[in-house]
Order: C-alpha cells, then sequence, then structure tokens
C-alpha cells in the first residue's frame, strides 16, 4: 500500500493554484443551476492532484477522460511525489489541491503536529467477497492451511508496520484466535519481493495487493486465501485528502470538483458491479494504471470506491488508536478538525445518492 512520489517539479506547484474562481453566476443559493446540477465556473481554473497511477484512483482517471471535470471548466493535472513525506507539506501549503493517502503513524503524527490537511472522501475500501488487498497462501499449503488459525507457525509477510497494513494483519491474527507470538512476521516492503520469497519458498503466506495477486495466481506462485472481509468488512484502506485551502476557501472549485470525482466513481461502480460500460472503463484504467492488459481487468479484484464518497471513519479512528497502542504516535490527531466530508455530502445533495 505503500505509495511511490517522484518529487514535483516548481513549474507544476505554480500551476495548483485556485483561489479566487468563482461560479458562472448562473447558479441559484444553493449554487445550482435550473438543470440540477452545477454550472460550470466563469475561468478555467487548475486543480493538482498528487496520483501516482494506483487503481485507487479510478475516480479521477474516469473523471477526466469522461470530461466531468471538462464540464465544469476544472483543468486537472496529475503530479507525483518521491513519498508521502514530501506530499503532505506540499497538500497543506496548497501546492496541491488532492491527494490519495493511506492510514500510516507518520501520516497522523504529521497532521497531529501542525501539517493541516483533511481527509475528505473515500478512496479504497473492500467490495465483499472480493477484497483487493488481502492474504495469499503458498500452494502446497493449501490441504494443511483451511481456515486463519491453520496459519499457527507459518511464515507472514507484510510490507510495514504501524501502518493499515499491519492492522489489517492484526484483524486477522485476532480473527484467527492468533497472536504475533504464534506466527513469524516478515517484513517485505516490495509487495513484488513477496511474489518472488512465495516462489523461492521463503514465506508461506503474504498480505498481497491487486494485480500481484491475480498475476501470483496465474503464475502458480501463490494462491488466494479466503477474503479479508471475513475479518475487516469496513475497513477504510485509502482515502481522498483536501488541502485546507481548496476545502474552506476555494468551495466553488471544490464542490465542483467533488461532483466530477463522485460521476467517475459512479461509472466505475456502474461498471464493475453493473457490467455497464465496462469496456470503456477498462480502457481508462489500462491508460492510467500499471496494469495495462485488459484481460487482467476482468480477473482482479478491483478496490472498492464508495460512489456518494463515504468513508468508514469510525474504523480510521481504530486504526490511529492501534498506532497509540503500539507508542508510535505523537501529540493527538484531532478528527474533528480533520476529517470533513461536508464537501462530498454536499455533493450528493447535487447528484443524488446513488443505489
Amino acid at each position: 500500500m505503500k505509495k511511490r512520489w517522484m518529487v514535483v517539479p516548481m513549474l507544476m506547484l505554480a500551476l495548483a493554484g485556485c483561489s479566487g474562481q468563482s461560479g458562472s453566476g448562473k447558479e441559484d443559493v444553493n449554487g445550482e443551476n435550473p438543470s440540477g446540477d452545477l454550472s460550470p465556473l466563469d475561468k478555467k481554473t487548475t486543480v493538482l492532484i498528487a496520483e501516482d497511477g494506483a487503481a485507487s484512483g479510478a475516480g479521477f482517471y474516469i473523471a477526466e477522460e469522461k470530461g466531468y471535470f471538462d464540464d465544469y471548466n476544472i483543468d486537472v493535472k496529475f503530479t507525483k511525489f518521491a513519498n508521502s513525506d514530501d506530499m503532505l507539506p506540499a497538500l497543506a501549503a496548497g501546492e496541491v489541491d488532492i491527494a490519495g493517502g493511506v492510514s500510516t503513524a507518520s501520516f497522523f503524527n504529521a497532521i497531529a503536529q501542525g501539517i493541516d490537511v483533511k481527509i475528505i472522501a473515500d478512496k479504497g475500501h473492500y467490495f465483499d467477497g472480493a477484497s483487493y488487498f488481502s492474504f495469499v497462501l503458498h500452494p502446497d499449503l493449501v490441504n494443511d492451511v483451511q481456515d486463519y488459525s491453520d496459519l499457527k507457525g507459518k511464515r507472514i509477510a507484510i510490507s510495514s508496520r504501524n501502518s493499515v497494513d499491519e492492522y489489517i494483519y492484526a484483524k486477522m491474527l485476532e480473527h484467527a484466535g492468533l497472536t504475533e507470538d504464534d506466527v513469524e512476521t516478515v517484513i517485505m516492503s516490495d509487495f513484488g519481493n513477496m511474489l518472488a520469497a512465495m516462489g523461492s519458498d521463503s514465506i508461506d503466506a503474504a498480505l498481497q495487493i491487486e494485480p500481484l495477486i491475480t498475476q501470483g495466481e496465474v503464475e502458480d506462485l501463490h494462491v488466494r486465501f479466503k477474503d479479508a472481509t471475513d475479518f475487516a468488512p469496513k475497513a477504510q484502506i485509502a482515502m481522498v485528502l483536501g488541502s485546507p485551502d481548496f476545502i474552506d476557501k476555494d468551495t466553488d472549485v471544490s464542490l465542483r470538483f467533488m461532483a466530477a470525482y463522485l460521476k467517475g466513481v459512479r461509472d466505475y461502480n456502474d461498471a464493475f458491479l453493473k457490467d455497464e460500460g465496462k469496456d470503456e472503463v477498462i480502457q481508462i484504467m489500462t491508460k492510467h494504471t500499471a496494469l495495462k492488459d485488459p484481460a487482467l481487468w476482468e480477473k482482479v479484484a478491483v478496490t472498492g470506491l464508495d460512489p456518494n464518497g463515504g468513508m468508514f471513519v469510525e474504523d480510521i479512528k481504530a486504526q490511529y488508536e492501534m498506532y497509540q497502542k503500539n507508542g508510535a504516535t505523537r501529540g493527538e490527531f484531532d478528527f474533528e478538525k480533520s476529517v470533513d466530508t461536508s464537501v462530498a455530502e454536499k455533493a450528493v445533495e447535487l447528484l443524488g445518492e446513488y443505489e
């Protein structure tokens, strides 16, 4: 789940500013035009998104390719950072407007110590029975390991400590009635290396991510082991983050951005849950992500994205509490201040609830 960013050029940062842009004046007092949607902005406005080609960015990619941002006169530009530690200060300073983030102790610590970032919408959760971030098992063990409790004594790889990865791992062990003393935990920061380690018999199981789960199955390196929704059905894996100025001051822009984003997410749900417009969405996903084989998109367990932007906030709190228990937090994280679902909620009021 770790993000890999490239340092953004200063020229690109200069494009991020979008304050002072107003709507077209065609809206009523609720910001709507007579059609019930939002009017486009008077002036084309650039929104800079820190995104690394992760599948969880589907809402951004689809909204861009299908012209939903253009409909509101928004020009989105994608940029990458070498790591999230560089990204958060840029987001807080308004040099980047939107980013994707995952839960780690360092993420919460940065915000607790003054890096002002807003958590605004869902960017990754589990579809029931089809988890995109779940456990895999060495093929030789399929007869011996029938349930989670059978993992006792096994070598299990996860990518990091004090992160959502460890949180999911801990939830699995709790469900199994095991503790870390009952297994051998192997930290492997690269998910690709987990494939190699499975192939060399160095590990018995791993918390793996798509499309590597499907790739490993195709290559007979591992088998999918049950499903993460067995023990963490409401886990919040990734989140959309917003800069404070973008959310609190550039409200005309941020509301339109969110409406376009949710339209993209709804098309994604239509494609993968209802099989509507799937070929077009898969084409967009192969363009923007590392998974370039359309056939594999028919096989992978895709990232869950809430079409109304809703998050499992209580689960985010539970993740933070685990980091606290581990002694990995510094300062106190203010959920009331940092979690702001108001923009997504307003966009849903305009678009209507997705069934």
